[in-house]
């Protein structure tokens, strides 16, 4: 996945016209193959205090505001997140807002909403401080949110990390490039992938110096914006983009095995006889047909999932479930193919190589029944651009088969986003580095929806 942070220069007060200069830069940084775009603190009004104490009805907003409507809007057009931080109408029996980042999900959405909780200076007249730690996952990536202050707390980036975030991400109004330099040691210091969105201008007392950026692990910045130092033309906007795409989860990390499974006994039934409505690829076949089999739970979603498609299309399955020793002889052919193209590598970074393109036997969500590969095609069940063939694994591709891969062709990239949309909403969820394989009720669909367990384990046809 690759990820922008953008900085512009809002218009004092008008949520409308920032909302919409929003949703053109997300629909740009879309175009440029981001899925997540952040914006800076207090973006959606500008960082003017005064300005929001003076009418805080009218300067503060909830996630379902109409004015927000354009953002949403171009989430859902592009299938991009967005982070959009504006001052946050009181929650419950509060009665002062908070400096809240929403972060919509590619169908516009509320994902979560974070407020702001080490207030600075003035700020503690206007807002009141948040409580709870934001986090979220998009993407098969766990993000960890903060906001300006909030990031001269080294506890806040420590407890990102512990908590199993990869990505870091500070929507800022800093005023001086020594307080954006120090987000390299924040990187280096918790081993996180580090993005920056900084405001620019002058609001009230404050002035924003732009410089958003990107940090590696190690410190190293990998991406910056310019400097803001006085009049700039327009509204100076600029996206700055990185790619996280090594900050998955994979199939092999330990907290997937660490899901408990709490088996529900649901059956397995052959989606050929069982659901005649859902086209099943000719080129699949083995001595028991095992590879048509799902979890009935599964195939009810499949079928919603379907029902949701624009006209013209549908889905086309191509596997299912996979016996244990089957998933196990992939395994371990695909380990032996990456051991001989790279002989210097050690077993633990052949396992985790290996998970990207085949999960490890133990937790394979096929031999659960819970997962499913499968494409688009026409109502005549023709092969539309998709990027990539089903299976083609990361070194065949290029990378290309990472669902939010770059250097996609814009119809491989609307066709992505139409399948993801549909699957999404009928509760599946996607393993990142494969387009194709979507699950449900294992352990992974667990570890990134926040299910208490996982409804199906692994499962011999004969039923055990």
């Amino acid at each position: 996945m690759i990820i922008a942070a953008a900085q512009f220069l809002p218009v004092p007060g008008d949520i409308e016209a920032n909302a919409a200069r929003m949703a053109g830069l997300i629909t740009e940084a879309a175009g440029r193959g981001a899925g997540l775009v952040v914006f800076p603190e207090l973006a959606l009004t500008h960082y003017d205090l005064d300005l929001i104490a003076a009418d805080p009805r009218r300067m503060t907003v909830t996630e379902d505001d109409a004015r927000l409507a354009p953002v949403r809007e171009a989430c859902r057009a592009t299938g991009a997140a967005a982070v959009v931080n504006a001052a946050g109408r009181a929650t419950g029996d509060g009665s002062r807002p908070a400096i809240s980042s929403f972060v919509l999900g590619p169908d516009g959405a509320l994902v979560t909403r974070y407020d702001k909780i080490h207030l600075f200076g003035d700020e503690n007249a206007v807002f009141a401080p948040g409580v709870t730690e934001g986090r979220f996952t998009l993407g098969g990536i766990r993000f960890a949110l903060a906001t300006c202050f909030d990031n001269s707390f080294p506890e806040v980036p420590a407890w990102a990390a512990a908590d199993g975030c990869r990505v870091y991400l500070a929507s800022s109004f800093h005023d001086a490039t020594e307080r954006v330099a120090r987000y390299a040691q924040q990187a280096r210091d918790h081993g996180l992938h580090v993005l920056l969105a900084n405001g620019m201008g002058t609001g009230g007392s404050a002035s924003g110096c732009g410089l958003s950026g990107a940090w590696l692990p190690s410190g190293e910045r990998v991406a910056a914006a310019a400097e803001w130092t006085g009049t700039v033309p327009g509204d100076g906007a600029e996206l700055v983009l990185t790619d996280v795409r090594d900050r998955i989860t994979l199939m092999a990390d330990p907290a997937v095995a660490a899901i408990t499974v709490k088996e529900c006994g649901e059956p397995l039934v052959d989606v050929r006889t069982a659901a005649p409505a859902l086209l099943v690829a000719e080129d699949r076949h083995d001595a028991q047909g095992a590879f048509a089999f799902l979890r009935e739970g599964v195939l009810q979603r499949l079928l919603a999932a379907q029902e949701s498609l624009p006209d013209g299309l549908r889905l086309r399955f191509v596997e299912g479930y996979r016996p244990p020793g089957l998933q196990r002889r992939y395994f371990e052919e695909y380990t032996d193919e990456l051991r001989a193209a790279h002989p210097h590598w050690d077993a633990a970074r052949l396992h985790q190589a290996a998970s990207r393109y085949v999960s490890p036997p133990g937790i394979a969500p096929h031999s659960a029944g819970g997962a499913v590969d499968l494409t688009l095609v026409t109502a005549e069940g023709e092969a539309v651009d998709m990027g990539t063939p089903v299976n083609a694994s990361p070194e065949e591709s290029d990378g290309a088969c990472y669902t939010a891969a770059p250097d996609l062709t814009p119809a491989a990239r609307a066709h992505r986003r139409v399948l993801n949309a549909a699957l999404t909403a009928a509760g599946l969820v996607n393993y990142p580095t494969e387009w194709w394989h979507w699950s449900y009720g294992d352990r992974y669909w667990a570890l990134a929806t926040g299910a208490e367990h996982a409804l199906y384990g692994p499962k011999e046809r004969d039923g055990r």
